[in-house]
Protein backbone atom coordinates (compact mmCIF):
# COMPACT_ATOMS: atom_id res chain seq x y z
CA UNK A 1 0.00 0.00 0.00
CA UNK A 2 1.11 3.83 -0.64
CA UNK A 3 1.87 6.06 1.64
CA UNK A 4 -0.52 8.88 1.97
CA UNK A 5 0.62 12.57 0.94
CA UNK A 6 -0.64 15.62 3.22
CA UNK A 7 -3.51 16.96 2.00
CA UNK A 8 -3.28 19.29 -0.35
CA UNK A 9 -3.14 23.15 0.38
CA UNK A 10 -5.78 26.14 -0.85
CA UNK A 11 -3.60 27.15 -3.53
CA UNK A 12 -2.99 23.08 -4.86
CA UNK A 13 -7.38 23.18 -4.26
CA UNK A 14 -7.68 26.57 -6.64
CA UNK A 15 -5.29 25.52 -9.23
CA UNK A 16 -7.22 22.34 -9.65
CA UNK A 17 -10.43 23.56 -10.12
CA UNK A 18 -9.62 26.32 -12.53
CA UNK A 19 -7.53 23.38 -14.63
CA UNK A 20 -11.15 21.32 -14.58
CA UNK A 21 -13.27 24.29 -15.78
CA UNK A 22 -10.35 25.14 -18.96
CA UNK A 23 -10.57 21.08 -19.43
CA UNK A 24 -14.04 20.55 -19.28
CA UNK A 25 -14.90 23.79 -21.37
CA UNK A 26 -12.23 22.55 -23.57
CA UNK A 27 -13.75 19.50 -24.54
CA UNK A 28 -17.50 18.60 -22.84
CA UNK A 29 -19.24 22.23 -23.28
CA UNK A 30 -17.33 23.42 -25.77
CA UNK A 31 -19.50 22.02 -28.44
CA UNK A 32 -23.22 23.53 -27.33
CA UNK A 33 -22.11 27.00 -28.45
CA UNK A 34 -19.72 25.07 -31.18
CA UNK A 35 -21.88 23.36 -32.85
CA UNK A 36 -24.60 26.00 -34.48
CA UNK A 37 -21.72 28.07 -36.52
CA UNK A 38 -19.95 24.74 -37.76
CA UNK A 39 -23.09 23.66 -38.90
CA UNK A 40 -23.75 26.92 -40.68
CA UNK A 41 -20.03 26.92 -42.14
CA UNK A 42 -19.67 23.48 -43.08
CA UNK A 43 -23.78 22.54 -43.84
CA UNK A 44 -22.86 19.39 -41.70
CA UNK A 45 -26.06 17.82 -39.74
CA UNK A 46 -26.45 18.62 -36.44
CA UNK A 47 -26.39 14.59 -35.66
CA UNK A 48 -22.76 14.67 -37.38
CA UNK A 49 -21.45 17.07 -35.40
CA UNK A 50 -22.81 16.03 -32.17
CA UNK A 51 -21.54 12.91 -32.91
CA UNK A 52 -18.31 14.16 -32.72
CA UNK A 53 -18.91 14.95 -29.18
CA UNK A 54 -20.73 11.54 -28.68
CA UNK A 55 -17.29 9.94 -30.25
CA UNK A 56 -15.73 11.87 -27.61
CA UNK A 57 -17.20 10.72 -24.98
CA UNK A 58 -17.18 6.62 -25.91
CA UNK A 59 -13.70 6.80 -26.30
CA UNK A 60 -12.81 8.57 -22.99
CA UNK A 61 -15.14 5.65 -21.77
CA UNK A 62 -13.49 3.05 -23.17
CA UNK A 63 -10.16 4.36 -22.35
CA UNK A 64 -11.04 5.20 -18.44
CA UNK A 65 -10.53 1.47 -16.95
CA UNK A 66 -6.78 2.11 -18.41
CA UNK A 67 -6.81 5.38 -17.16
CA UNK A 68 -7.37 4.10 -13.61
CA UNK A 69 -4.60 1.34 -13.89
CA UNK A 70 -2.49 3.74 -14.52
CA UNK A 71 -3.12 5.84 -11.99
CA UNK A 72 -3.11 3.12 -9.75
CA UNK A 73 0.73 2.55 -11.08
CA UNK A 74 1.82 6.07 -10.81
CA UNK A 75 -0.38 8.19 -8.53
CA UNK A 76 -1.98 10.04 -11.89
CA UNK A 77 -0.01 13.59 -11.46
CA UNK A 78 1.79 13.26 -14.99
CA UNK A 79 -1.55 12.04 -16.61
CA UNK A 80 -3.54 15.09 -15.74
CA UNK A 81 -1.13 17.34 -16.27
CA UNK A 82 -0.82 15.82 -20.12
CA UNK A 83 -4.31 15.75 -20.73
CA UNK A 84 -4.68 19.77 -21.56
CA UNK A 85 -1.61 19.42 -24.25
CA UNK A 86 -3.81 16.63 -25.80
CA UNK A 87 -7.16 18.38 -25.83
CA UNK A 88 -5.12 21.16 -27.23
CA UNK A 89 -4.40 19.35 -30.08
CA UNK A 90 -7.50 17.71 -30.71
CA UNK A 91 -9.22 21.30 -30.75
CA UNK A 92 -6.73 22.55 -33.06
CA UNK A 93 -7.54 19.99 -35.40
CA UNK A 94 -11.09 20.89 -34.70
CA UNK A 95 -10.41 24.48 -36.49
CA UNK A 96 -8.38 22.99 -39.15
CA UNK A 97 -11.14 20.63 -40.11
CA UNK A 98 -12.72 21.34 -43.37
CA UNK A 99 -13.94 17.66 -44.04
CA UNK A 100 -16.22 15.57 -41.68
CA UNK A 101 -13.79 12.97 -41.20
CA UNK A 102 -11.16 15.22 -39.78
CA UNK A 103 -14.05 16.71 -37.30
CA UNK A 104 -14.31 13.38 -36.05
CA UNK A 105 -10.53 12.24 -35.97
CA UNK A 106 -10.24 15.66 -33.77
CA UNK A 107 -12.68 14.64 -31.45
CA UNK A 108 -11.58 11.31 -31.13
CA UNK A 109 -8.43 12.99 -29.97
CA UNK A 110 -10.05 14.75 -27.42
CA UNK A 111 -11.63 11.91 -26.15
CA UNK A 112 -8.19 10.41 -25.42
CA UNK A 113 -7.55 14.05 -23.22
CA UNK A 114 -10.54 13.75 -21.62
CA UNK A 115 -10.41 10.44 -20.33
CA UNK A 116 -6.71 11.56 -19.27
CA UNK A 117 -7.88 14.35 -17.50
CA UNK A 118 -11.46 15.24 -16.71
CA UNK A 119 -13.53 14.10 -13.16
CA UNK A 120 -12.82 10.84 -13.61
CA UNK A 121 -8.93 10.56 -13.74
CA UNK A 122 -8.81 13.60 -11.12
CA UNK A 123 -10.67 11.80 -8.66
CA UNK A 124 -9.06 8.35 -8.94
CA UNK A 125 -5.82 10.84 -8.51
CA UNK A 126 -6.85 12.03 -5.52
CA UNK A 127 -8.14 9.43 -3.99
CA UNK A 128 -4.48 7.45 -4.11
CA UNK A 129 -2.62 10.42 -3.27
CA UNK A 130 -4.72 11.49 -0.55
CA UNK A 131 -6.90 8.59 0.65
CA UNK A 132 -9.93 9.30 2.58
CA UNK A 133 -9.36 12.59 3.42
CA UNK A 134 -9.73 12.86 -0.34
CA UNK A 135 -13.13 13.37 -0.44
CA UNK A 136 -12.64 16.89 1.07
CA UNK A 137 -10.38 17.87 -1.86
CA UNK A 138 -13.05 16.51 -4.57
CA UNK A 139 -16.11 18.86 -2.89
CA UNK A 140 -13.90 21.69 -2.70
CA UNK A 141 -12.80 21.25 -6.08
CA UNK A 142 -16.15 20.12 -7.64
CA UNK A 143 -17.49 23.72 -5.88
CA UNK A 144 -14.84 25.68 -7.97
CA UNK A 145 -15.39 23.89 -11.26
CA UNK A 146 -19.23 24.85 -10.79
CA UNK A 147 -18.95 27.37 -12.50
CA UNK A 148 -17.51 25.71 -15.53
CA UNK A 149 -21.24 26.27 -17.74
CA UNK A 150 -21.01 30.00 -16.25
CA UNK A 151 -17.89 30.95 -17.66
CA UNK A 152 -17.47 28.75 -20.00
CA UNK A 153 -20.57 29.22 -23.03
CA UNK A 154 -20.11 32.66 -22.42
CA UNK A 155 -16.69 33.39 -22.60
CA UNK A 156 -16.60 30.90 -25.89
CA UNK A 157 -19.55 32.42 -27.38
CA UNK A 158 -17.79 35.75 -26.97
CA UNK A 159 -14.57 33.85 -28.63
CA UNK A 160 -16.36 32.53 -31.49
CA UNK A 161 -18.37 36.40 -32.43
CA UNK A 162 -14.99 37.93 -31.94
CA UNK A 163 -12.78 35.52 -33.87
CA UNK A 164 -15.04 32.58 -35.86
CA UNK A 165 -15.32 29.15 -34.61
CA UNK A 166 -12.18 28.12 -35.92
CA UNK A 167 -10.02 30.74 -34.38
CA UNK A 168 -11.94 30.55 -31.25
CA UNK A 169 -10.62 27.30 -31.41
CA UNK A 170 -7.06 27.63 -31.51
CA UNK A 171 -7.50 30.44 -29.16
CA UNK A 172 -8.63 28.14 -27.01
CA UNK A 173 -6.11 25.60 -27.39
CA UNK A 174 -3.57 27.77 -26.56
CA UNK A 175 -5.16 28.37 -23.36
CA UNK A 176 -5.20 24.50 -22.58
CA UNK A 177 -1.30 24.02 -23.85
CA UNK A 178 -0.40 27.68 -21.12
CA UNK A 179 -2.61 26.30 -17.95
CA UNK A 180 -2.98 22.95 -17.84
CA UNK A 181 0.58 21.70 -17.54
CA UNK A 182 2.12 24.13 -15.25
CA UNK A 183 -0.51 24.01 -12.98
CA UNK A 184 -0.82 20.21 -12.46
CA UNK A 185 2.64 20.52 -11.78
CA UNK A 186 2.02 22.39 -9.18
CA UNK A 187 -0.63 21.47 -7.03
CA UNK A 188 -0.01 17.72 -7.27
CA UNK A 189 2.99 16.39 -5.34
CA UNK A 190 5.02 13.40 -7.38
CA UNK A 191 4.37 10.32 -5.66
CA UNK A 192 1.95 7.75 -5.10
CA UNK A 193 0.66 4.58 -6.84
CA UNK A 194 1.46 1.24 -6.37
CA UNK A 195 5.15 1.12 -8.39
CA UNK A 196 5.57 -3.07 -8.22
CA UNK A 197 2.51 -3.88 -8.57
CA UNK A 198 2.15 -7.40 -10.49
CA UNK A 199 -1.02 -8.11 -12.82
CA UNK A 200 -2.16 -10.73 -11.09
CA UNK A 201 -2.23 -8.76 -7.76
CA UNK A 202 -3.69 -6.13 -9.52
CA UNK A 203 -6.75 -8.12 -11.07
CA UNK A 204 -7.55 -9.86 -7.52
CA UNK A 205 -7.59 -6.39 -6.16
CA UNK A 206 -10.29 -5.89 -8.90
CA UNK A 207 -12.28 -8.35 -8.34
CA UNK A 208 -12.36 -8.50 -4.37
CA UNK A 209 -12.36 -4.24 -4.03
CA UNK A 210 -16.18 -4.50 -4.29
CA UNK A 211 -19.17 -6.98 -4.55
CA UNK A 212 -20.54 -7.49 -8.11
CA UNK A 213 -23.75 -6.45 -7.29
CA UNK A 214 -23.19 -3.20 -5.28
CA UNK A 215 -20.47 -2.95 -8.35
CA UNK A 216 -22.64 -2.87 -11.22
CA UNK A 217 -26.01 -0.92 -9.55
CA UNK A 218 -23.53 2.24 -8.92
CA UNK A 219 -22.62 1.47 -12.52
CA UNK A 220 -26.32 1.92 -13.03
CA UNK A 221 -27.13 4.84 -11.32
CA UNK A 222 -23.64 6.78 -12.47
CA UNK A 223 -24.80 5.55 -16.38
CA UNK A 224 -28.22 7.11 -15.52
CA UNK A 225 -27.06 10.30 -14.54
CA UNK A 226 -24.43 11.13 -16.89
CA UNK A 227 -27.01 10.05 -19.79
CA UNK A 228 -28.84 13.03 -18.60
CA UNK A 229 -26.58 15.05 -17.62
CA UNK A 230 -24.96 14.93 -21.30
CA UNK A 231 -28.18 15.49 -22.74
CA UNK A 232 -29.30 18.41 -20.92
CA UNK A 233 -26.16 20.21 -20.71
CA UNK A 234 -25.24 19.74 -24.83
CA UNK A 235 -28.93 20.72 -25.61
CA UNK A 236 -30.20 22.85 -23.21
CA UNK A 237 -29.63 26.16 -25.38
CA UNK A 238 -31.17 25.10 -28.25
CA UNK A 239 -34.24 22.98 -26.31
CA UNK A 240 -34.65 26.64 -24.64
CA UNK A 241 -34.66 28.13 -27.84
CA UNK A 242 -37.11 25.71 -29.46
CA UNK A 243 -39.63 26.66 -26.59
CA UNK A 244 -40.02 30.42 -27.39
CA UNK A 245 -36.63 31.83 -25.39
CA UNK A 246 -34.18 34.20 -27.26
CA UNK A 247 -30.38 32.93 -27.45
CA UNK A 248 -29.62 35.39 -24.75
CA UNK A 249 -32.48 34.36 -22.94
CA UNK A 250 -31.12 31.00 -23.43
CA UNK A 251 -28.05 31.57 -22.10
CA UNK A 252 -29.03 33.81 -19.22
CA UNK A 253 -31.21 30.37 -17.80
CA UNK A 254 -28.30 28.24 -18.30
CA UNK A 255 -25.48 30.41 -16.85
CA UNK A 256 -27.86 29.58 -13.46
CA UNK A 257 -26.71 26.55 -13.32
CA UNK A 258 -23.17 27.12 -12.31
CA UNK A 259 -24.08 29.09 -9.28
CA UNK A 260 -26.58 26.62 -8.27
CA UNK A 261 -24.42 23.61 -8.55
CA UNK A 262 -22.03 25.86 -6.02
CA UNK A 263 -24.59 26.52 -3.40
CA UNK A 264 -25.76 22.74 -3.63
CA UNK A 265 -21.94 21.69 -2.99
CA UNK A 266 -21.34 24.44 -0.62
CA UNK A 267 -24.57 22.81 1.58
CA UNK A 268 -23.03 19.30 0.94
CA UNK A 269 -19.94 20.89 3.02
CA UNK A 270 -22.12 21.92 5.59
CA UNK A 271 -23.43 18.39 6.53
CA UNK A 272 -19.78 16.17 5.17
CA UNK A 273 -19.67 14.11 8.48
CA UNK A 274 -23.23 12.25 6.90
CA UNK A 275 -22.59 9.53 4.68
CA UNK A 276 -22.32 10.06 0.56
CA UNK A 277 -24.98 7.96 0.11
CA UNK A 278 -27.75 10.84 1.73
CA UNK A 279 -25.94 13.09 -0.89
CA UNK A 280 -26.59 10.71 -3.73
CA UNK A 281 -30.40 10.24 -2.64
CA UNK A 282 -30.76 14.42 -2.63
CA UNK A 283 -29.41 14.43 -6.18
CA UNK A 284 -31.36 12.15 -7.37
CA UNK A 285 -34.81 13.88 -5.94
CA UNK A 286 -33.54 17.45 -7.67
CA UNK A 287 -32.58 16.08 -11.28
CA UNK A 288 -36.21 14.43 -11.16
CA UNK A 289 -38.10 17.28 -10.18
CA UNK A 290 -36.19 19.90 -11.99
CA UNK A 291 -36.35 18.03 -15.38
CA UNK A 292 -40.08 16.86 -15.14
CA UNK A 293 -40.75 20.67 -14.57
CA UNK A 294 -38.97 21.51 -17.36
CA UNK A 295 -41.08 19.35 -19.33
CA UNK A 296 -44.62 20.26 -17.89
CA UNK A 297 -44.16 24.22 -17.06
CA UNK A 298 -41.52 25.48 -19.87
CA UNK A 299 -42.72 28.81 -18.70
CA UNK A 300 -40.96 28.22 -15.37
CA UNK A 301 -37.63 26.72 -17.33
CA UNK A 302 -35.52 29.43 -14.58
CA UNK A 303 -36.81 27.69 -11.01
CA UNK A 304 -36.63 23.84 -12.76
CA UNK A 305 -33.16 24.70 -14.18
CA UNK A 306 -32.33 25.92 -10.64
CA UNK A 307 -33.22 22.64 -9.29
CA UNK A 308 -31.74 20.51 -11.79
CA UNK A 309 -28.64 22.89 -11.45
CA UNK A 310 -28.59 21.89 -7.57
CA UNK A 311 -28.94 18.04 -7.91
CA UNK A 312 -26.36 17.47 -10.88
CA UNK A 313 -23.73 19.64 -8.88
CA UNK A 314 -24.19 17.03 -6.10
CA UNK A 315 -23.90 14.18 -8.32
CA UNK A 316 -20.43 15.20 -9.62
CA UNK A 317 -19.62 15.47 -5.53
CA UNK A 318 -21.41 11.64 -5.56
CA UNK A 319 -19.47 9.97 -8.21
CA UNK A 320 -15.90 10.76 -6.72
CA UNK A 321 -16.83 10.34 -3.08
CA UNK A 322 -19.52 7.15 -2.89
CA UNK A 323 -16.78 5.10 -4.39
CA UNK A 324 -13.74 6.55 -1.97
CA UNK A 325 -16.49 5.34 1.13
CA UNK A 326 -16.77 2.02 -0.25
CA UNK A 327 -13.56 0.66 -1.16
CA UNK A 328 -9.94 0.87 0.13
CA UNK A 329 -8.06 4.15 -1.17
CA UNK A 330 -5.58 1.58 -3.12
CA UNK A 331 -7.93 0.02 -5.00
CA UNK A 332 -9.92 3.50 -6.23
CA UNK A 333 -8.31 4.27 -9.05
CA UNK A 334 -9.10 0.91 -10.64
CA UNK A 335 -12.05 0.82 -9.58
CA UNK A 336 -13.27 4.14 -10.19
CA UNK A 337 -11.88 3.49 -13.99
CA UNK A 338 -13.84 0.56 -13.92
CA UNK A 339 -17.57 2.24 -13.27
CA UNK A 340 -16.33 5.24 -15.46
CA UNK A 341 -16.78 3.11 -18.73
CA UNK A 342 -20.30 2.10 -18.51
CA UNK A 343 -21.53 5.33 -17.53
CA UNK A 344 -19.46 7.34 -20.42
CA UNK A 345 -20.16 5.06 -22.86
CA UNK A 346 -24.01 5.28 -21.92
Amino acid sequence: MQQKLPYPGLHGILLLGIVQIIAWGGSFYIMAVLAAPVSRETGWSQQWIYGALSLAILLSGLLAPLGGRIIARTGGRTMLAASGGVIAVGLTLVGLSHTLWLFLLAWAIIGVGMAMGLYDALFATLGTLYGATARRAITSITLISGFCTTLVWPFCALLIEWLGWRHACFAYAALLLISVYPACLIALPPGGGRKNTSVNKTVAHQQNAIPTPLFWLLCAIFTLASVIMTAISVQLITLLQHQGYTLAGALAISAVLGPCQVASRVVDMAFRRGHPVWTTLFSVGLVAIGLVMLVLFPHMALLSMLLYGAGNGLRAIVRGTLPLALVKPEDYAVIAGRMARPALIG
